[in-house]
């Protein structure tokens, strides 16, 4: 299998560092994208679709963790931690959260370069679809986590967008009351399916035309939510 032109997006705030990866990422074939910050990284993966991501965790504007969270919104593209972060805990939390290799600084370039074919190996070549999401006047970014409706941008608090996100990605499907609050609100959190109630409500008066009549934002009473694309 052969992995020449294959684009990697290497997100680093130390520009020595990543200008090292830079040449060695070029000199075995591999197209790059640079990104300094979290912010940027955000924005490249969902303009570029690249098909792996070397991620810092420490990084400016955005960590590294919130990368991650933020392109699994929309995305399989492999993930690979390249951290001085040492600590079980740091590696746990990135590969639960979707990370699909983790490395610890310091490493050698060829050790680097194993993990990047093993995980393009592994994952078929990425396509995702374009994350940004029409529906019913409504227009939903996953990048930039905005959304529009009607053009006129709507002010969603950070639950509600976890809220939405997590449906939107599964859209179509059913997803259960516990995946939901453990998404949302944290995995100690199954049983208070008031929260859903009274988030989802929310949502239905800020993006429903009618939130008596929701037809995106559908409740299955004791079961789950479902996000619905309206014809």
């Amino acid at each position: 299998m052969t992995v020449e032109g294959q684009l990697v997006l290497v997100v680093e705030d130390e520009a020595t560092i990543r200008r090292a990866l830079e040449i060695n990422l070029s000199a075995h074939g591999y197209r790059v994208l640079l990104a300094a910050d979290g912010v940027e990284a955000l924005r490249l993966a969902g303009h570029h679709h690249p098909d792996l991501v070397l991620l810092d965790l420490g990084l400016p504007s955005l960590d590294g963790i919130e990368v991650i969270e933020g392109l699994r919104g929309w995305t399989t593209v492999p993930i690979v931690v390249l951290s001085a972060r040492d600590s079980e805990d740091a590696k746990v939390r990135a590969l639960d959260l979707g990370a699909d290799d983790y490395v610890t600084k310091p490493f050698g370039v060829e050790e680097m370069l194993a993990r990047v074919r093993a995980a393009l190996r592994r994952t078929s070549p990425a396509v995702d679809e374009d994350p940004i999401i029409d529906a019913g006047g409504l227009r939903i970014d996953l990048v930039d986590k905005r959304v529009l409706r009607d053009g006129v941008e709507v002010h969603l608090t950070p639950t509600e967008w976890r809220l939405l996100e997590h449906l939107v990605r599964h859209r179509g499907r059913l997803v259960g009351q516990t995946e939901l609050l453990r998404a949302v609100w944290g995995p100690e959190y199954k049983d208070e399916t008031n929260y859903l109630r009274v988030f989802t409500a929310q949502l239905r008066k800020k993006l429903e035309p009618d939130p008596a009549r929701p037809r995106m934002l559908i409740t299955e009473p004791g079961m789950g939510h479902r996000f619905v694309v309206p014809d």
